[in-house]
């Protein structure tokens, strides 16, 4: 059973990690909804996240310049205008945090400790607990909600669908168990993460497979760049599922990688250890697809250190008896981070009416084709402000009475991560593409239990179908260098469906 009297015609935000924490808490003193699949703060990125949050602080540093390194990751189809707003909030985005209690790591003289990451040309990076910035940021926030008034949670729910009546939000289907309801609303804000769970190897939870762009999608929202995903380089190579992560940060404080025969193989690459993630993870990509092994080796520069400065990732090592003071790494590439995702404005309102999306699941244009490394923490904190702002100055239109809801079957990713692990990982090519893309799309037009993530595993396919070159976290072996003319794509679902019918006729296929 489903609680739903008194919480209809409210905002509803669906997600609770950082961005949907800070618009419930900045969306007050107007009463909202916070729906999440699990409790508070769990089952989301936000609280794996190792790195830090990025922001120029420094007296050398601006965020003119935190901007060009952003434009220069992003490798050409960064939104310049929404980069440079977001960037321009940082410290603004700090100080919100410190205001809901967060205490980031201060040097013995009070002033920020900062680290620096990949592709920075700048120390940049804020910290909270060393590796453990994104799980006490969040933590921090989850105690905030219950304290504030405004907030209504409704925990271990399932948001399934959107209700649209003549182009607007007029609703979400939620679902417990075996029971099923429509909470009227014309003010929906997605904050679900990324997609990452679509992989076998992956940092996301699991069960995390895009459902917010599942559902905008379905609702008529337009999607943008699906193809990018980001690899990280470095993940603990382990069974564990999902898969740990070996922060940057370990690199950005001196961590080399090397083969297994102990050869550096960054040393002669631009940016060596420090380039572009794009770049590290195809080469430790190729490492491995050669019968090699790849490991990040911290012994000489952090050595005795690493359990102090990295507490969290020290222990994950122990676990697989591994003491980064005495022993190289294990590591591989992995899925890690969504750059496409539901296209929004920069106030995070989508082409949907009344829906707006926040977090790794909206494309701003602040990543482009690859995110700077920490860059996204900080968008969760300023578009979930921003969001909260853009729908608390507007007014709750006259909803209709709520349609019946079915019972949607629960989701299976069992067919589809073979097919996206195989076809959409760190290197792609036409054929393996189009398989994909026939593989999925009976998926997705049986409306079973695959259907939902097939659907979201498609759209990247047919994305990357069309992007005929290699640019950021996409890279094609048929297509290996950058076209000269480059933008992104958008695309509603009816346009992906026919993009994937096309595909799908391909007389190659047949024999594929």
């Amino acid at each position: 059973m489903i609680r739903l009297e008194g919480l209809h015609g409210q905002t509803v935000i669906v997600g609770s990690g950082i961005a949907g924490l800070v618009a419930a808490l900045e969306m007050a003193p107007q009463p909202v909804v916070l729906i999440t699949r699990a409790g508070l703060g769990q089952e989301c990125s936000s609280a794996w996240a190792q790195g830090g949050i990025a922001a120029a602080l420094e007296a050398d540093d601006s965020p003119a310049q935190h901007l060009a390194d952003t434009l220069r990751a992003g490798d050409g189809l960064c939104d310049e205008t929404v980069a440079s707003g977001i960037l321009s909030e940082a410290q603004e985005a700090i100080a919100l945090l410190e205001s809901y209690g967060v205490r980031f790591d201060r040097t013995a003289d009070g002033v920020f400790s900062l680290g620096r990451e990949a592709a920075h040309s700048h120390r940049r990076i804020l910290h909270v607990g060393g590796d453990r910035t994104g799980s006490s940021i969040t933590s921090t926030l989850t105690r905030a909600v219950p304290q504030c008034p405004s907030i209504t949670c409704l925990t271990d729910i399932n948001a399934q669908r959107l209700v649209t009546t003549d182009g607007h939000i007029t609703g979400i289907q939620l679902q417990k168990n075996d029971y099923a309801e429509v909470l009227r609303t014309a003010q929906v804000i997605i904050a679900t993460g990324g997609c990452g769970g679509l992989y076998d190897a992956s940092t996301n939870p699991s069960g995390n497979f895009g459902q917010g762009v599942m559902m905008a999608a379905r609702a008529g929202a337009a999607l943008r760049d699906m193809e990018f995903m980001q690899f990280h380089p470095t993940a603990l190579d382990t069974p564990q599922t999902p898969m740990a992560l070996v922060s940057e940060a370990v690199r950005g404080e001196g961590a080399i990688l090397i083969d297994q025969t102990g050869r550096r193989f960054m040393a002669q690459v631009p940016g060596a250890e420090l380039a572009p993630r794009d770049v590290v993870a195809r080469a430790v990509h190729q490492i491995i697809s050669r019968g090699g092994r790849a490991f990040l080796d911290a012994r000489a520069t952090i050595g005795s250190d690493f359990a102090q400065n990295f507490p969290g990732i020290h222990a994950l090592c122990a676990i697989s008896g591994v003491d980064p003071a005495r022993d190289p790494i294990p590591i591989r590439p992995v899925a890690h981070y969504h750059m496409g995702g539901i296209a929004t404005d920069k106030d995070g309102r989508s082409t949907l009416h009344g829906l707006w999306a926040i977090g790794e699941c909206a494309a701003t244009g602040l990543h482009g084709a690859n995110r700077l490394a920490s860059n996204s923490l900080l968008e969760t904190v300023v578009m979930g402000r921003r969001a909260a702002r853009d729908v608390a100055g507007r007014g709750m239109r006259t909803l209709p009475t709520a349609p019946k809801s079915d019972l949607l079957p629960d989701n299976d990713l069992g067919p589809v991560r073979p097919v996206v692990s195989k076809y959409l990982g760190v290197v792609r090519n036409e054929m393996g593409l189009r398989c994909a893309i026939s593989k999925l799309l009976p998926l997705v037009e049986t409306y079973g239990r695959g259907s939902d993530p097939a659907l979201v595993a498609l759209a990247i396919a047919v994305f990357a179908n069309l992007r005929c070159e290699s640019r950021g976290g996409h890279y094609r072996s048929d297509f290996p260098d950058p076209s000269s003319q480059s933008q992104s794509y958008l695309m509603t679902l009816t346009e992906i469906l026919a993009h994937a019918g096309s595909a799908r006729q391909d007389p190659l296929l047949r024999t594929a």
